[in-house]
């Protein structure tokens, strides 16, 4: 119980403004984006003293650089800084790391997009999960929110990207299928959704059959559960997010080495995305008719867990042969999939830390994209590019649908071969997906390796920003 409730007061204690964002006001620092040529006439303008302070400096207006310049009385009065030009959302992020604490300004006007994101970005530069560790006490710099800058987009995007990071760091220790639960609830209180939760054995008498079978062998200490959240107006048109929740993977009887098992308390990664993506769409009020679908378990060895080549029931009807239980997020996915098409919904997405296989592909920075449908996934790639938030599409290559085939049910789990891994992995979705919807599948890392500015070490929401605009473009606000 202790656990639960830490994590709604967590979600709670940092909605509203963002703190690294202010109001204007006369103490503020001008900050002055400048290329070459504009760093060359501002200095013609400029005396002889400050010329020659920021060529001893060797500032040359390189992106990411900056240099201090003193005022008259000696303080603080101007940051020139490198133009890095408008495509990179996280370069005020890198700008807030390396400023003394202080307020800031920018100098000059930025178009609404570049605005968004500066404040954005600013805002984040200050993210760290201490929930179990005080990080050292640091003043960041403070930005009076630039004048285009939609604050609203910021505010919303802000705090679903904390959420997800938070989500995704905390251990699995703390976020088990009950404290997944808990998280949505806050979320759906936060907003005035409804949330449902369906709960063990109640699985069976609801027909989630594969996913009580994936989460059976955890189910002494952690029962699975399939949370079910609704929002908006039951006339709007739907949109479903499904989202996987293994809030611990050991692999299963086909258990996972300690190399591959170390960073399993991101797999409900996939979750955590939805339920951001969700709050960036009931905070802008989108006219749609929301529900997001979390089946949560955890992949545990016990006497009860699933064998290899078990042959599974789904809530679609077919039968699968379980090849591999490290492959068990695409089971739970099957039954949540299946009720989502039950009500042919005008967009379904679902979010995955699916496979290895996609970031073998693609690295772990870049989401792999399926989409049985080209207008959507057009949209999608088109809002990853003018979000700076990139997406790769991979192909539903129908012909090694044969991978799957099984000799004892309908579809087996996964192919005998190493190849193509993520193209079967969603392959198998698609096999759970109703005629004529319009279905995206993004298989994500939701992880960074290394820290870079506004992205530390640790969870990550990816993709989030490009759904959330292809959304808003499709549904718009009235």
């Amino acid at each position: 119980m202790y656990a639960f409730e830490i994590t709604r007061q967590e979600q709670r204690k940092d909605r509203g403004v963002p703190e690294l964002l202010i109001e204007d006001g006369p103490d503020a620092v001008d900050l002055l984006p400048l290329g070459k040529v504009e760093l060359a006439d501002w200095l013609a303008g400029q005396s002889e003293a400050t010329r020659a302070w920021v060529g001893s400096v060797g500032f040359a207006a390189e992106a990411g650089g900056i240099c201090l310049v003193a005022g008259g009385d000696g303080r603080l009065a101007t940051v020139l800084v490198g133009r890095s030009g408008d495509d990179d959302p996280w370069a005020f992020a890198q700008l807030a790391a390396k400023l003394p604490p202080g307020r800031y300004r920018l100098a000059v006007p930025l178009e609404p997009r570049v605005a968004t994101w500066a404040a954005l970005s600013w805002a984040l530069a200050g993210y760290g999960f201490d929930r179990y560790k005080r990080r050292a006490e640091r003043q960041w710099p403070r930005l009076a929110w630039p004048a285009a800058a939609d604050r609203a987009a910021v505010e919303r995007g802000h705090d679903a990207i904390r959420l997800v990071r938070d989500l995704i760091n905390t251990p699995a220790c703390d976020m088990g299928p009950a404290e997944l639960a808990a998280a949505a609830e806050a979320v759906a209180d936060q907003f005035g959704a409804a949330c449902r939760v369906i709960v063990g054995d109640g699985l069976l008498a609801e027909n989630y059959p594969a996913i009580h079978a994936v989460g059976r062998a955890a189910a002494s200490h952690r029962r699975p559960r399939l949370i079910d959240l609704r929002w908006g107006d039951e006339l709007a048109p739907r949109v479903t997010l499904v989202g996987k929740g293994v809030c611990f993977d050991s692999g299963g009887l086909d258990i996972k080495p300690s190399s591959g098992m170390k960073l399993m308390k991101k797999d409900m990664g996939g979750a955590a995305h939805v339920l951001g993506l969700a709050s960036m769409i009931m905070g802008a009020r989108l006219p749609v008719r929301l529900r997001v679908l979390i089946p949560a378990v955890e992949n545990a060895v016990s006497g009860d867990a699933m064998r290899p080549l078990d042959v599974l029931a789904t809530r679609k009807g077919l039968t699968v042969e379980v090849g591999n239980t490290d492959a068990e997020g695409r089971l739970i996915l099957c039954d949540a999939l299946a009720e989502a098409s039950r009500e042919t919904p005008a967009l379904l997405i679902d979010i995955a830390t699916l496979t290895g296989a996609a970031r073998t592909a693609l690295g772990p920075d870049l989401p792999a994209l399926f989409c049985n449908d080209e207008a959507l996934a057009g949209d999608i790639l088109a809002a990853g590019e003018a979000e700076a938030d990139p997406l790769w599409r991979l192909p539903l290559y129908r012909p090694y649908r044969r991978m799957l085939d099984s000799k004892v049910a309908d579809i087996a789990n996964v192919s005998d071969g190493p190849h193509a891994g993520a193209i079967t992995a969603a392959l198998f979705l698609r096999e759970f997906i109703g005629d004529g919807i319009a279905w995206a599948h993004l298989d994500v890392m939701a992880w960074n390796g290394s820290a870079r500015p506004g992205r530390p070490e640790g969870g990550e929401a990816m993709a989030l920003r490009a759904l959330f605009a292809m959304t808003a473009k499709r549904f718009p606000a009235p």
